[in-house]
C-alpha cells in the first residue's frame, strides 16, 4: 500500500480534506489494514476506524460471512467497540474512516449516533447511503446531518474488493463459479 495518495486523485478531494491530508491518510491506512485483515479471513474487505481527538477509539471489519449475520458491518462493529468503553456522546465529536462508503443501514446508524464526519475510500454503487445511492447523511430529518468525504485511497479500496469478488464465496446464498474471471487491479 502506497504511503502517499496518487497525485491524480488529490484534485478530486475537497479542499478541507486536502488541507489536512497526512492526518486523514493515517487513519484511512488503518482502515485499509482492517479491510486487508478481513480479506485474509474470507470476509468482504471493508474496514473502518473511529477517531476522537486524534486517536482511534474503535475499529471494525466486516463479519457477515463468518457470522452469517448481514448486520455485522465494519461500522457497526466499530461503534460497538466505542460503546464498550465510552458514552455514546463521544461519537458526536468523532470521525469515521471506512474503506467503502457506508451502506444505507450504516449511514442511518451513524446519523442517529451523531457522528461528526465520515471519510471513505470508494463509493458503494449498490447500497451507498452517503451520496452514491441515497444521501441519508444529509437529508432533512430530525437527526443532525454529518459531512461525508469520498475518494481517500479509492483505488486501494476498489482493489481490495476486486481481490475478494474474484474468489468463490461458498457462504453466498447462490455461489457462482468464478474460474473464468480475471483480476483487473487499478493502477
Amino acid at each position: 500500500m502506497d504511503e502517499e495518495l496518487a497525485l491524480e486523485s488529490l484534485d478530486e478531494l475537497p479542499a478541507e480534506v486536502r488541507l489536512n491530508l497526512p492526518f486523514h491518510s493515517r487513519f484511512m491506512r488503518e482502515a485499509l489494514q482492517m479491510a486487508e485483515k478481513a480479506l485474509t479471513i474470507g470476509e468482504t474487505p471493508v474496514g473502518c476506524v473511529i477517531v476522537h481527538e486524534g486517536a482511534v477509539v474503535g475499529s471494525g471489519m466486516n463479519d457477515t460471512n463468518k457470522s452469517l449475520n448481514g448486520t455485522r458491518h465494519a461500522e457497526f462493529l466499530a461503534i460497538t467497540g466505542v460503546l464498550c468503553s465510552h458514552s455514546p456522546d463521544i461519537l458526536r465529536f468523532a470521525d469515521l474512516y471506512v474503506t467503502v462508503e457506508p451502506c444505507i443501514m450504516c449511514a442511518s446508524a451513524l446519523r442517529q449516533y451523531g457522528i461528526r464526519n465520515v471519510f471513505f475510500g470508494c463509493g458503494n454503487e449498490r447500497f451507498g447511503g452517503t451520496g452514491t445511492v441515497l444521501s441519508v447523511h444529509a437529508d432533512a430529518t430530525l437527526d443532525a446531518p454529518y459531512k461525508s468525504y469520498g475518494g481517500l485511497y479509492r483505488k486501494e479500496a476498489i482493489n481490495l474488493l476486486r481481490r475478494f469478488y474474484i474468489q468463490e464465496n461458498k457462504k453466498a446464498p447462490r455461489p457462482r463459479p468464478k474460474r473464468e474471471r480475471e483480476l483487473n487491479l487499478l493502477t
